[in-house]
């Protein structure tokens, strides 16, 4: 039997955090709610968490601190909340790791949709039966982007990479030299009710190019006023 997923809850408001609990609970997953980032991130060590909801404004270490510190662990999902709504606060976040910006003060229903979201995008793969598999992966030079089993390869090592900036990755490779506009990769990568910026694009683009150099024969390319595409080169 699978356990319910869990939901690390880091505001020092408490009334927040426990009204965020309560609609959680609500909806089968499992609580704990911390009010400081040296506390989150010892709950984080020990009971590891399937994500974070992770205030900025926190006494102490502050919520940018501790994203970061949990992105030097691994890539379990961080939706930051916070009063601060300026598009560079949201930016920033992104920068830093989180996989989602809230404002508040936000709907809670909302919250928990967007909680369900970003959980359904880290859900393994499930193996189907040999018959109907079908793997999604396409090769370059030195470079291989497999869908199946969200693994990245270049030259022959392992990239880790959070599986937005995979998919993003391959929805561009698998059309090489086709330009897409950043609404276009939203809608396809975060989908149609991804309430967000466009900005988001240009920050998971940068994360996959401070991963993956330039190659000879293919390269990330920048489409001035419009968007983005995977460029192949001649040789």
């Amino acid at each position: 039997m699978i356990g319910k997923q869990k939901v690390l809850i880091v505001d020092d408001d408490e009334n927040i955090a426990e009204l965020i609990s309560l609609y959680l609970i609500k909806e089968c997953y499992d609580t704990r709610t911390v009010g400081s980032g040296e506390e989150a991130l010892q709950i984080f060590d020990v009971w590891h968490p399937n994500m974070v909801l992770l205030d900025l404004m926190l006494p102490g270490m502050d919520g940018y601190q501790v994203c970061r510190e949990i992105r030097a662990r691994d890539n379990t999902p961080v939706i930051m909340l916070s009063a601060k709504g300026e598009v560079f606060d949201k930016v920033l976040g992104l920068e830093m790791g989180a996989d989602d910006y809230m404002i508040k003060p936000f709907d809670a229903k909302e919250l928990v949709a967007r909680v369900k979201a970003v959980l359904r995008r880290y859900q393994p793969v499930t193996a189907p039966t040999p018959a109907a598999d079908k793997i999604k992966c396409v090769e370059y030079d030195g470079l291989v982007i497999n869908l199946t089993n969200y693994a990245v390869t270049c030259d022959s090592k392992p990239v880790e990479m959070p599986p937005k900036e995979l998919e993003l990755l391959y929805f561009l490779a698998a059309s090489p030299n086709q330009v897409f506009t950043r609404e276009q990769l939203l809608d396809q990568i975060w989908g149609y009710e991804y309430i967000g910026d466009t900005r988001t694009v240009d920050v998971h683009i940068k994360r996959i190019r401070e991963k993956l150099k330039d190659h000879p024969s293919w390269s990330l390319s920048t489409v001035w006023g419009i968007g983005y595409k995977f460029e192949t080169k001649q040789n």
